[in-house]
């Protein structure tokens, strides 16, 4: 009957896609932005309306960029989420004041239908068999008898929407502690703009943090197309910064290696930075220009910080690994390869007294230990002569034993010759010639039969000192 007709079969999964996409959009003015499924958003304009030169001004931008990206949509302002919900499904041009009475409130959810409380549909039905279809109808009524009638649901929706209750817009993601942003009258279209802009960004950024004694260890970098596509950048710092210098030199660094370079389209509209993590930051205190002298741990520690930052920007977090202390008493297994994304700073300089002090391992560890014959005064006592790599030494210092006991508590951690569970007593020896080696005996002697131990006890060299 209608030839240019054109049927599509319902995608429920493209169309909460689509709705994503555009909540992800709407945070440009706001990032407080909640989904309302099947196909509404809730946005607290809160404080942000006057960006825009008000709430009717921020309304009539969001529909205008929506209609030019070939969407329809209708949207509402009202002190509560509730009213804002019935008011755009059944009266979209109204917008409340935020003053508004509880009266001049009431006067304007009474003639919508109580569909707009977002009822159950069978609620709604039941209200309908009554008589009651409007929201006024329901205000001037006993409260325990539509409780009783019709559940708590309903007196729920309706306090929410009068505001005697409050209801809170649940974010899609959390709220960054620091936000600046940058619009243009015109859109820009190239990369070099944007990294410029983002040097003002970060000045501001900067100076925001420095007000509030602050450190940025994350940043997220977003930027809002003409056609409403948004793509944004995250970077994560080694340590808290708050120098535009950095911050900025660290991004134009990540926009020029991109494995998906930025796409403008038609244009960027908008381009938005934030700190999305941020630590306390005292002041550093730096060496005097002209001075000379070594550096300073902190210098290093900063300069060290600098690079893990550039590399990080340039190959991304999951590639740039570095050692950290593991939750183990093995040697061989203390320190592992661990992405630096992955390691979190500690809350304070005394959560490292647990660590053995590095004077008492050596810098190298062999692996696999290398098997040495020992002579002994005793079976347990200090090693006297041992013979490595075909040599004969004489031990004129011994300094222990540090005994390293199996952890029975991590059978999985076991290797498959079960080489951790047999316990260790170490020594550090130094021999006639000054080299220190760190031995270790593996099993104890007189252990019963049928403890692990119960083998003949055997020694290893496992490092060398420096």
């Amino acid at each position: 009957m209608v030839p240019g007709l054109q049927v599509l079969s319902h995608d429920p999964a493209a169309d909460a896609r689509l709705l994503e996409t555009i909540a992800d959009w709407a945070d440009r003015y706001t990032p407080l932005v909640g989904r309302d499924p099947p196909h509404g958003l809730l946005l607290d304009i809160t404080g942000a309306a006057h960006l825009l030169g008000g709430e009717a001004a921020l309304r009539a931008d969001l529909l205008a960029r929506l209609a030019r990206q070939g969407l329809h949509a209708v949207a509402a302002i009202a002190p509560t989420a509730g009213a804002a919900w019935a008011l755009s499904r059944h009266n979209s041009e109204t917008i409340l004041p935020e003053d508004i009475t509880r009266a001049g409130l009431d006067a304007a959810l009474a003639p919508l239908p109580v569909s707009g409380l977002r009822l159950a549909p069978e609620t709604a039905a039941a209200l309908h068999r009554v008589g009651l279809k409007r929201i006024g109808d329901l205000t001037g009524r006993p409260r325990a008898a539509l409780t009783a009638r019709f559940g708590a649901s309903l007196i729920l929706r309706l306090d929410q929407a009068r505001g005697i209750d409050t209801e809170a817009i649940s974010p899609r993601q959390p709220i960054p502690p620091a936000i600046v942003e940058h619009s243009f009258a015109e859109p820009i279209l190239t990369t070099t703009a944007v990294e410029q802009t983002c040097g003002l960004l970060t000045e501001r950024l900067a100076a925001l943090l420095a007000e509030r004694g602050q450190g940025s260890t994350a940043l997220e970098l977003a930027v809002y197309r003409v056609d409403g596509c948004v793509q944004r950048i995250d970077l994560r710092l080694a340590s808290p910064c708050r120098d535009p210098k950095i911050m900025a030199g660290l991004l134009a660094l990540r926009l020029g290696h991109l494995d998906d370079p930025l796409d403008p389209g038609f244009g960027y509209d908008l381009i938005r930075l934030a700190a999305t993590a941020v630590v306390d930051k005292v002041a550093e205190a730096r060496a005097l220009t002209g001075v000379s002298g070594a550096a300073s741990p902190a210098d290093l520690a900063l300069a060290r910080a600098a690079l893990t930052d550039r590399l990080t920007a340039r190959f991304g977090a999951d590639q740039i690994h570095t050692l950290a202390l593991a939750d183990t008493h093995i040697p061989e297994q203390a320190a592992r390869l661990t992405p630096v994304c992955a390691i979190k700073p500690k809350a304070s300089p005394q959560s490292a007294n647990a660590v053995v002090h590095p004077r008492q391992r050596p810098l190298r560890l062999f692996d696999p230990p290398e098997p040495v014959e020992v002579m002994a005064e005793v079976p347990d006592g200090p090693p006297i002569h041992l013979r490595w790599r075909r040599r004969p030494l004489r031990i004129v210092i011994a300094h222990g034993p540090e005994r390293i006991a199996p952890e029975w508590w991590r059978p999985a951690a076991l290797t498959a010759d079960h080489s951790h569970d047999l316990t260790r007593d170490y020594w550090r020896i130094e021999d006639a010639t000054g080299r220190r080696l760190w031995l270790y005996r593996e099993g104890i002697y007189g252990a019963s039969t049928a403890a692990p131990d119960s083998r003949l006890p055997r020694w290893f060299v496992h490092g060398l000192f420096a």
